[in-house]
C-alpha cells in the first residue's frame, strides 16, 4: 500500500448529520477486497452501533473515473457486497440492509488539478448510511422493563425430563459482544437462583448467534475471535458457577447460527439448556 493511500484512509470517519450516522471506506485501484487498515477502521465503526437500535443500512459502492462503465459499475458492487458481508459477519442483520448498489464512477470535480490522484483516490470507497430509530421514551423503557417475562424459573421448577430445552428468552446479548444488555440481568439472576435449587438436573448451556452468512460463528469484538456463540454460553457458565451452581452439573457448547428462531434477529442472540440428566429422587 502506497504512501498517497495510506494518506487517504485516514480522511475517512465517523460522522452524524441529521440523525444519520456515515461511514466510509476505501480501496485500492481496481480492488474489492477491504484493506486491513479499512477493515480495523470499519469494525470500530460498527462497534460504535452497539447501542444504537438501528432502522436501516444503506451501502452505496463508486469506483474512480478510469475505466469502462461496465466495469466500474460491477467492481463499485463488489464493493459494496464486501462490506455487505463483514455487516453480516459482525451480527448486523441482512434485514436491516435496505440498499446495497454499486453506483459505477464518481466523475472528477476539478477543484486544483494537481490533486487528480488524490480526487480519485476518494472516489475508489464504499459510502455506509445508518438510519437510527427516535430514540425511546422514559415511558416506553419503563414499560418494557414491566412486561419482561418471569416464565424460565417456573419452567426449571417444573416437572423436566432428558433432553428437555429451556430458551431464555430474556437473556439478550448486545450486538458482536458476550455482555448481556442490562435489563437482562435480573432475569439471569433469578434462572441462576432457580438451578440452584434444582439440584437434580444436568445441563448444558447452548450459545447461538444472529444473521451470520453460511450458518459462521460471529466474530467477538472484544476478543476478535470468530467463536461468538461459545463466547455466549461461557459468560452464562461463568455466571452461574459465581451463583453457587456445581460446575460438575453442566457444560457449555457454541452452536453458532444453525438454529435461527426466524423472528428478531436480537432473539437469535440468545442462550438455552438442554437437560442432559434427571437424578432418580
Amino acid at each position: 500500500m502506497n504512501k498517497l493511500f495510506l494518506s487517504i484512509i485516514l480522511i475517512g470517519q465517523l460522522t452524524v448529520s441529521q440523525n444519520k450516522l456515515t461511514h466510509e471506506v476505501y480501496f485500492e485501484t481496481d480492488k474489492y477486497d477491504v484493506p486491513v487498515t479499512e477493515e480495523n477502521r470499519l469494525l470500530l465503526f460498527i462497534s460504535s452501533l452497539s447501542d444504537i437500535d438501528i432502522e436501516s443500512i444503506s451501502i452505496y459502492g463508486f469506483c474512480d473515473d478510469i475505466g469502462a462503465s461496465e466495469y466500474n459499475l460491477k467492481l463499485s458492487q463488489d464493493r459494496a457486497n464486501a462490506i455487505k458481508a463483514i455487516f453480516a459477519n459482525n451480527e448486523i442483520s441482512e434485514s436491516l440492509i435496505s440498499n446495497v448498489d454499486g453506483k459505477g464512477e464518481i466523475l472528477l470535480k476539478i477543484v486544483d488539478e494537481k490533486d487528480l490522484i488524490k480526487i480519485r483516490g476518494l472516489n475508489r470507497k464504499v459510502e455506509i448510511i445508518i438510519n437510527p430509530k427516535p430514540p425511546k421514551t422514559i415511558q416506553e423503557k419503563q414499560t418494557e422493563a414491566a412486561v419482561i417475562k418471569k416464565d424460565v424459573p417456573e419452567q426449571i421448577k417444573g416437572n423436566l425430563k432428558i433432553g428437555d430445552k429451556i430458551v431464555f428468552e430474556n437473556i439478550l446479548f448486545k450486538t458482536g459482544y458476550s455482555t448481556m444488555v442490562s435489563e437482562s440481568k435480573p432475569v439471569l439472576e433469578a434462572i441462576a437462583k432457580s438451578l440452584v435449587e434444582r439440584k437434580d438436573i444436568y445441563f448444558t448451556i447452548q450459545g447461538h448467534v444472529c444473521c451470520t452468512q453460511y450458518s459462521r460463528d460471529a466474530v467477538d469484538r472484544k476478543t476478535k475471535k470468530r467463536n461468538l456463540s461459545v463466547a455466549r454460553a461461557k459468560f452464562v457458565y461463568d455466571y452461574f458457577v459465581k451463583k453457587g451452581i456445581n460446575p460438575k452439573r453442566m457444560k457449555y457448547v457454541g452452536l453458532r447460527r444453525l438454529f435461527p428462531l426466524g423472528g428478531d434477529p436480537k432473539d437469535d442472540r440468545r442462550v438455552e439448556i438442554l437437560i442432559t440428566y434427571v437424578k432418580e429422587p
